[in-house]
């Protein structure tokens, strides 16, 4: 079994050569000597040697068939010509299916099913809003699953009672319609969230079933997915498998936008998470959703790990109940260069302060962590973190200045384990797991950058998962 001396990684500052084995840290110190030849030495040239970076919230099989599909987002089309063109270019599925996503209403306006068959009909499509809330399906589609018929909330009607093809809030509903097939791969994903220093993810998809649970397991064990895993749609019966698997973090509970639950579900749902020991990690868009949480907390009670997921809209005179009740907040400041025009367009000017806090959520003494909502947000976790630094808009306009991370609380905003997201950042040290991402230069250079090339090397466990230094392969 081998082992791996990196020698020279800056670590808070001090330069420190760091002994791995047996899948954690060993020791650290100056010029260690080299255990035996066996032992692999790395040169880490005074780049900065960190914690492995925690995905807050994501979701990991639609963020692998978002990989998959066509991208129909304004960044990849502009218009109705554009649409039409990446959905003839995109190849059916093995079931003869067209899936595209990311789309706004700003390439091509509302999307229908007589305006999708206009633009692709001969095949089924179905298309994703960037918000994930809808589904968008041609003429093709909303026959193949039975629209016409469905009994569900979500299916939009004209005012003929007929199914306009548009799919709120449907997601098992849908999956259940659609020709069977297994779950898209992880590999892809798990190779491009290693690149990128992601060494742990908190997959934050509700209502999970046990066959989901089963093929993120099998994926881990794999190791297609690299990445520790934690499952907020972990079934509240029963757990996850083992250590080796994932492990099921607090209860996601969505507050829809589009249509709030009542107080006395709400409750009940808190209560039933509480009652198994899950905390809960409560979806809050609006304000409305975080002054109705706030309310049925405030008589429920509240355990640790609580959390509130997104907090898109946040006003300042809630922030010292937050605080009280111990809540946590898990947030994605991507957003706003990612499509923070049109929050600018659509929030007035005096709100734009509340969209996505996070300074004024660490200075009122609430913990922070920083996630991505893939596929719904940008991926890239540094893209992330310089987004929480400038909030700058794609034009340019910054929304909310006074939200402003420093660099490196940004970074904090990742380094903070699973289970504690927004707690102080984890700390390298002998007997602490060996998930780590050394850098290509020394802290205050990578602060100033804060982009995914500078990561050089990273580790899981103590094995090499990405990197172009990875030497042979460490002993788990």
């Amino acid at each position: 079994m081998t082992g791996l001396l990196i020698r020279g990684a800056e670590i808070d500052g001090e330069l420190l050569d760091v002994r791995i084995g047996r899948g954690r840290v060993l020791e650290t110190g100056h010029a260690l000597p080299r255990a035996g030849r066996a032992e692999h030495e790395l040169q880490a040239h005074g780049g900065a040697l960190l914690p492995g970076l925690t995905d807050h919230h994501l979701h990991l099989f639609a963020t692998a068939a978002d990989l998959a599909s066509a991208a129909c987002d304004p960044a990849t089309v502009h218009d109705a010509q554009g649409l039409t063109r990446a959905l003839h270019r995109a190849g059916p599925d093995r079931h003869g299916w067209v899936r595209g996503v990311r789309y706004h209403e700003s390439v091509a306006g509302e999307l229908d099913a007589s305006r999708l068959d206009a633009l692709r009909g001969d095949v089924p499509v179905r298309v994703q809003h960037r918000s994930g809330a809808l589904w968008m399906l041609n003429s093709r589609a909303v026959a193949a699953v039975g629209l016409a018929t469905a009994d569900h909330a979500g299916v939009e009607r004209d005012a003929d009672g007929r199914p306009t093809g548009r799919l709120w809030r449907a997601d098992a509903w849908l999956r259940d319609r659609l020709p069977p097939g297994a779950p898209p791969s992880l590999a892809d994903l798990g190779r491009r969230l290693a690149g990128y220093g992601i060494t742990t993810v908190t997959d934050a998809t509700p209502g999970l079933d046990a066959a989901t649970v089963a093929a993120v397991s099998e994926a881990m064990a794999r190791a297609e997915l690299p990445q520790r895993v934690h499952l907020l749609g972990a079934p509240l019966t029963g757990s996850p498998p083992g250590r080796s698997g994932p492990q099921a973090g607090p209860w996601k509970i969505v507050i829809a936008d589009s249509a709030l639950p009542g107080y006395d579900e709400l409750a009940e749902a808190v209560e039933a998470a509480h009652r198994t020991g899950r905390p809960v990690a409560v979806h809050c868009v609006t304000r409305e959703a975080i002054l109705l949480l706030l309310a049925v907390l405030e008589e429920v009670g509240t355990l640790p790990g609580d959390r509130l997921e997104h907090a898109s809209l946040t006003p300042c005179e809630v922030l010292p109940a937050i605080r009280r009740l111990g809540l946590r907040v898990v947030t994605q400041p991507g957003f706003l260069a990612d499509r923070g025009d049109d929050y600018r367009r659509g929030t007035p000017a005096d709100e734009h302060g509340d969209l996505y806090r996070c300074a004024s959520l660490r200075a009122a003494g609430i913990p922070v962590g920083l996630s991505s909502d893939s596929p719904y947000g940008p991926i890239d976790p540094w893209a992330v973190m310089r987004a929480a630094v400038q909030r700058r808009t794609g034009s340019g306009t910054v929304l909310g200045p006074g939200e402003r991370l420093t660099p490196a609380q940004a970074l904090e905003g990742y380094l903070s384990t699973a289970r504690r997201p927004g707690d102080s950042p984890q700390r390298i040290h002998p007997g602490t797991p060996a998930d780590l991402v050394l850098l290509r230069a020394p802290m205050p250079q990578a602060l100033l950058l804060l982009d995914a090339e500078l990561v050089r090397l990273v580790l899981i466990g103590g094995r090499p998962v990405a990197g172009d230094d990875t030497g042979p392969a460490q002993d788990a």
